[in-house]
């Protein structure tokens, strides 16, 4: 028996088998809940669109840093279609690998995933750009406003450099295949889509987002963790063990709790991000405060809340 749990646990890492599993549930559970919309009610719909949407992301994620096979090549065909319609996968491979530069974590200027405003920037903004920085640091203010904001930074940015046409050719056409399945085959209204998968996914997604990093002189300070997740761990993917991450990127997601456990010790003692006792906490302290309220100290380390 011994031997028999011993084989199995070699091809499952060998082969990433849960990661495996992780992709067939998503995409059969996105498949299934849009082909039975019309006999589900609203309240299974919403929640459920909405959390294999912000699933997909996790999924997406996971993808980018070297899983489920050693050809990134195949990762990426597996994560490329857009069910959230507006972020095209490559754009935000390419962003994502980029944000893992250490020594420029949470610089607006050269991290892409910056929550940050430059000094430059918010000198020259007004009362309305500022109030709605501080509402995009606040969890309700992410939940509320997040989703669209980032749609239109996300575009405002592409038409200043974009990206080369291949990738936006490719991604129109998935675009047209998830719109054909979603408003041809199963007859869901464009407008209910978004409203049930894209807007609340995206919002789910922010909420992991808004804890991930902090402004402080030391790079190895500026990522922080959230412990232990609860169900929105394993949203994430147990992302939300964001120092882990960080130091060990290939770490698949169906080992970062253990390995977290193992290195916990070590790693807070090397570091003096913030640590949160779980997202109930997150909320507790950001639900309306803000989590930095000015631009980006650039250098100076802030005081860790």
């Amino acid at each position: 028996m011994a031997a028999v749990r011993k084989s199995w646990a070699e091809v499952t890492r060998r082969y990433e088998a849960p990661t495996w599993m992780l992709i067939f549930i998503i995409y059969g559970g996105w498949l299934a809940l849009t082909l039975c919309w019309q006999v589900l009610p609203l309240w299974v719909v919403f929640p459920a669109g909405a959390w294999l949407s912000a699933w997909h992301m996790s999924l997406q994620h996971e993808l980018i840093h070297g899983h489920p096979t050693r050809r990134q090549r195949v990762n990426d065909a597996l994560a490329w279609p857009p069910l959230n319609l507006w972020l095209p996968y490559p754009i935000y491979r390419e962003s994502h690998l980029r944000h893992h530069r250490a020594a420029f974590l949470t610089d607006p200027l050269e991290d892409p995933e910056s929550t940050y405003m430059s000094s430059a920037d918010w000198a020259r903004a007004g009362a309305w750009r500022r109030w709605l920085h501080g509402a995009l640091n606040t969890l309700a203010g992410r939940l509320l406003l997040g989703p669209p904001c980032a749609i239109v930074r996300f575009y405002r940015q592409q038409a200043q450099a974009p990206a080369p046409r291949p990738v936006w050719l490719g991604h129109a056409a998935g675009t047209c295949l998830v719109l054909l399945w979603v408003c041809g085959v199963c007859r869901i209204d464009p407008l209910a889509y978004l409203a049930c998968f894209v807007y609340p996914g995206t919002a789910l997604t922010m909420i992991r987002a808004l804890a991930e990093h902090r402004a402080a002189a030391r790079p190895e300070d500026r990522t922080s963790v959230v412990e232990p997740g609860g169900p929105l761990g394993l949203l994430f993917l147990y992302n939300n063990l964001h120092i882990l991450h960080h130091e060990h990127p290939s770490i698949p997601w169906y080992d970062m709790q253990a390995r977290w456990r193992l290195a916990r010790s070590q790693l807070l003692a090397a570091r003096h991000g913030p640590v949160y006792r779980g997202y109930w906490e997150v909320a507790a302290r950001h639900g309306l405060r803000k989590l930095h309220p000015g631009p980006h100290p650039e250098g100076n380390e802030p005081v860790l809340t």
